[in-house]
């Protein structure tokens, strides 16, 4: 990669530290509004519904505008644009917390975060295929991984701060619910929106970059829809069932906690961050190919990435007062995660078939174990999850050309698997249990598995091999 192109990387990656914030952030709110608003399980999932449902209706508004005008939106306004204009829709999104939470009102605070969700809808339509694009695209995955890792470290701060603003130090044992307390840390959010979209106005991001443009001058076989590639519409359902399964395994977990282990809800905050954390320590371990061509220095990174990442999460929450004693034995664990990216070579088929079955493994672990270690199991699904995210989008999008942004925007779309897995997964816990009810995180990793090998296959009959790819970019 081009200096250049780092740096409009490093500007980029902004937007993905707010997403990962927000996104963790519910996981917060959902034990609060059951316990303030008295709801049951499956109604408390409604913040995941909302927040998650939002990317799909964003998703259609984009395509229906696109059909409107004639020509898609993205490509008519300009990456950067798009990218500034998702940030204002969502600061306006943080702003109804304010009335929400004067007025007490469940169906406000769920209207602002749909808000927040919509803008976020076109800021990852434009920002996925735009860190891909920033450079080769054998290396578009690791950049997209780089990317997730700051993501994650917005889903590791985010709880420990929405936590403090509404419990206050978990050294004063304060457990006390104030609705009203939500209000400050969204709308400082909302201000942090709008300072970043007027940053990246006038940032030297490209508006129209030159490599989705060329790959669609050199796709011979281009088809007039993105919905003509098998790739695309596998990934789809793939990227449904991924983003489902990382936020169900979260948000399920305050309440297999609380009923079943006896925890505060106050207390269970770092846990809730430790899985965020995980996510943020796999994809600091997947995008060391991002920083440095050398090979040697790869290797040494792949060890000292993970454990810099876990770092993060042990420095933050040390800051926020909590015990950090029971999370130093998951140092062992994050040793399978570095095993299974060597493992992996960095093919993303290759990565999200191994991690898929890791994580159909740590959830049969957390389904038929106790005590903390079935804690631990549940937590360690965000290592499996980590790096899914960019291996997908890369599979499924390959070989698009001029439809890359029409399928980026059905992949977004597809976010909703967030709250309606993790919805399913609530109705399902009242009728098996809480901890029974996993299973249907394991049926989603089984998907992804099968998905690493279809597309892979797919994807050599349109005359794109991984293999081949990987060893030209190692040359």
């Amino acid at each position: 990669m081009q200096q250049n192109n780092k740096s409009q990387l490093y500007t980029l990656i902004t937007v993905f530290f707010f997403w990962g914030f927000v996104a963790a952030s519910n996981d917060i709110l959902i034990p609060v509004f059951r316990k303030a608003f008295d709801l049951t399980q499956s109604q408390s999932q409604f913040v995941s519904i909302a927040f998650y449902i939002s990317y799909t209706v964003g998703s259609l508004i984009y395509m229906g505008i696109s059909l409107f005008i004639g020509k898609d939106l993205v490509n008519k306004i300009g990456y950067k644009n798009g990218l500034a204009l998702g940030l204002v829709i969502s600061a306006l999104g943080t702003l109804l917390f304010y009335p929400a939470a004067n007025s007490g009102s469940y169906p406000l605070m769920l209207a602002g975060l749909f808000t927040v969700g919509l803008g976020f809808s076109l800021q990852q339509t434009v920002a996925n295929p735009l860190a891909i694009a920033l450079g080769p695209i054998s290396t578009g995955s690791q950049r997209l991984t780089l990317a997730g890792g700051i993501n994650n470290l917005g889903t590791t701060i985010g709880p420990l701060i929405v936590s403090f603003a509404i419990f206050g130090s978990s050294a004063s044992g304060n457990n006390d619910l104030s609705i009203e307390s939500v209000k400050i840390p969204y709308l400082i959010l909302g201000i942090a929106f709008l300072i970043v979209a007027v940053l990246l106005k006038f940032s030297s991001l490209p508006e129209h970059p030159k490599s989705i443009e060329e790959s669609d001058v050199e796709n011979k076989s281009a088809r007039s829809s993105a919905l003509q590639y098998p790739q695309l519409v596998l990934g789809m359902i793939a990227i449904f069932l991924y983003v489902g399964v990382e936020v169900s395994t979260a948000s399920n977990l305050p309440a297999y906690m609380e009923s079943k282990l006896g925890f505060a809800i106050g207390d269970i905050a770092p846990y809730i961050s430790l899985y965020w954390a995980s996510l943020m320590i796999g994809r600091w371990t997947g995008a060391v190919e991002a920083f440095t061509e050398n090979i040697s220095t790869q290797k040494i990174l792949r060890f000292i990435a993970p454990y810099i990442a876990f770092g993060v999460f042990l420095f933050v929450n040390a800051v926020a007062k909590h015990d950090l004693a029971p999370f130093y034995v998951y140092g062992l664990i994050i040793l399978v995660l570095i095993a299974a990216d060597i493992a992996s070579k960095g093919n993303p088929s290759r990565m999200l078939f191994i991690f898929s079955i890791l994580g159909i493994l740590a959830l049969f672990i957390g389904m038929t174990s106790s005590g903390m270690t079935s804690v631990y199991a549940f937590t360690s699904v965000g290592l499996f999850c980590s790096t899914l995210w960019p291996c997908i989008f890369t599979l499924a999008i390959s070989g698009l050309g001029k439809n890359t942004s029409q399928g980026s925007s059905l992949l977004i779309m597809m976010i909703m698997g967030g709250g309606i897995i993790s919805w399913l997964q609530g109705i399902v816990s009242e009728n098996i249990g809480i901890q029974n009810s996993y299973i249907i995180g394991t049926i989603c990793f089984a998907y992804l598995a099968f998905f690493a090998l279809k597309a892979k296959a797919i994807l050599k009959t349109q005359g794109f091999d991984e293999d081949h790819m990987e060893a030209a970019n190692n040359h």
